[in-house]
């Protein structure tokens, strides 16, 4: 049976093409990224990768190789149009569906589905099959076996499965010692503050004057977005100095029979605490896509947190461990409703593509038009979404993609759709528990 597009890419006839992708003899234009989107193709021909395994690899790593929300909606377009043996060795997964249909499948104009499938090409997740004269068109056998097409080659995903597999894990710890070094951070800002509060409140002698300028530019040079772990281990080597000399100052200053007697000496050895932590003065590191922080607005305003509860002779992370163990019991305690900064935190994945596709995220109202945008990625229908929103509310319902998302991204869920219909179904019977989620992976995380 033979199958054809009646849509011809980038082409209005057989020898006259009007698309900028392609060159006047009906070739598309090359470019080094293209080049080597066929070199990757040519190699994923030789793999045997299921296309399970493909797809979740390259959606777990999409937003930092730089894929946006439509780019993974297209792609997953495409990768409906793809069967099992299309994926086995020495054969190609090629789409040939027409400009029409994928419009009408992903609701995107002409112009941002020629963008999105550039961008994945680019980013060397497919490649382009180009016929001769630029029209897109294939063929299988009486056994479903693709004997002749051009499209959209989608074997690169094969070639760099193990990459984006090896890359997650990469981001996995990356993201698992920022969350650590943003811990001992706040531990030692909270000692720092705590401090220099006590000894003001006393009128302890003291520089604290100065102290509280260091410590307050620090605290400007703590991130509000996401940042590398090099940079934070800085500023945390930053913070604990500070630390470590408003500690031996307070010590002297509650001592009856010492005093500081050298300022100014004093101050001289606090100036190379924000020393080269910034020479230009602007941050220039490069973004990082994937992040744990909690809501931007809880982030930004952290340091309105209370200091109390703090034991100085405590190792930080074992500060903040037992805080945060003792943060969830209370309010698994109270049942208290779950809040922005829960969901953010306990699913990180979703946290960092809702943040790349909304940016500063205020309140549920945010999140939840960011969800709603980001329920295609992972197969929703919108009718499901409906559903849920309509049963659950649409803040239990946000919540509620969010973990999906999650799970999903995680290889924990192969049925977005189907178990969110489960909670749905839970959520009907008084029997839905999102708290006992979230703060599950909170725990193993903080574990």
């Amino acid at each position: 049976m033979e199958h054809l597009s009646d849509t011809p890419h980038g082409a209005t006839g057989p020898t006259g093409f009007q698309n900028s992708g392609l060159v006047a003899n009906g070739w598309r234009k090359v470019t080094p990224a293209l080049l080597q989107a066929d070199q990757l193709a040519d190699t994923g021909r030789d793999l045997a990768v299921d296309k399970g395994r493909a797809f979740v690899a390259v959606k777990r790593v999409g937003a930092h190789i730089g894929l946006k929300s439509g780019d993974v909606l297209l792609l997953d377009t495409l990768g409906a149009f793809t069967q099992a043996q299309d994926w086995e060795e020495g054969r190609r997964p090629i789409v040939w569906a027409s400009n029409a249909y994928l419009m009408e499948q992903t609701g995107f104009s002409l112009s941002a589905l020629k963008r999105h499938a550039r961008r994945l090409a680019e980013a060397g997740v497919i490649s382009f099959q180009d016929s001769p004269n630029g029209k897109r068109w294939g063929r299988r056998d009486v056994e479903g076996v693709i004997v002749e097409a051009y499209g959209f080659d989608l074997s690169p995903m094969s070639a760099r499965a193990e990459e984006f597999e090896q890359l997650f894990t990469m981001l996995k710890a990356e993201r698992a010692l920022c969350q650590r070094l943003k811990r001992q951070i706040t531990v030692a800002r909270r000692m720092i503050r705590a401090r220099i509060e006590a000894a003001t409140s006393g009128a302890l002698s003291g520089p604290w004057a100065q102290f509280a300028g260091v410590f307050e530019d620090l605290l400007n040079r703590l991130p509000r977005r996401n940042e590398a772990s090099e940079r934070l281990m800085r500023l945390l080597g930053r913070f604990k100095e500070l630390q470590e000399r408003v500690e031996g100052a307070y010590l002297k200053a509650v001592q009856p029979d010492e005093v500081v007697e050298n300022t100014s000496e004093l101050m001289g050895q606090l100036s190379h605490i924000t020393k080269d932590l910034n020479p230009s003065g602007v941050i220039s590191d490069p973004h990082i896509l994937i992040t744990n922080q909690l809501d931007p607005v809880t982030c930004n305003s952290s340091e309105k947190e209370d200091a109390a509860g703090v034991v100085p002779n405590a190792q930080p992370e074992d500060q903040v461990d037992s805080a945060i163990e003792d943060w969830i019991a209370d309010v698994r305690k109270k049942r208290a409703a779950l809040d922005l900064p829960v969901v953010m935190q306990a699913c990180p994945e979703f946290a960092s593509w809702a943040r790349n596709m909304g940016g500063y995220l205020k309140d549920w109202g945010d999140l939840h038009r960011v969800a709603g945008q980001l329920r295609p990625m992972i197969g929703i229908s919108e009718q499901a979404w409906n559903i849920a929103q309509d049963q659950l509310g649409k803040q239990v319902a946000t919540a509620a993609l969010a973990l999906v998302f999650e799970k999903h991204s995680s290889g924990e869920v192969a049925s977005p759709g189907g178990y969110l219909r489960g909670m749905v179904e839970k959520g009907r019977a008084g029997e839905l528990h999102l708290e006992r989620s979230f703060f599950g992976r909170l725990s193993e995380t903080a574990a």
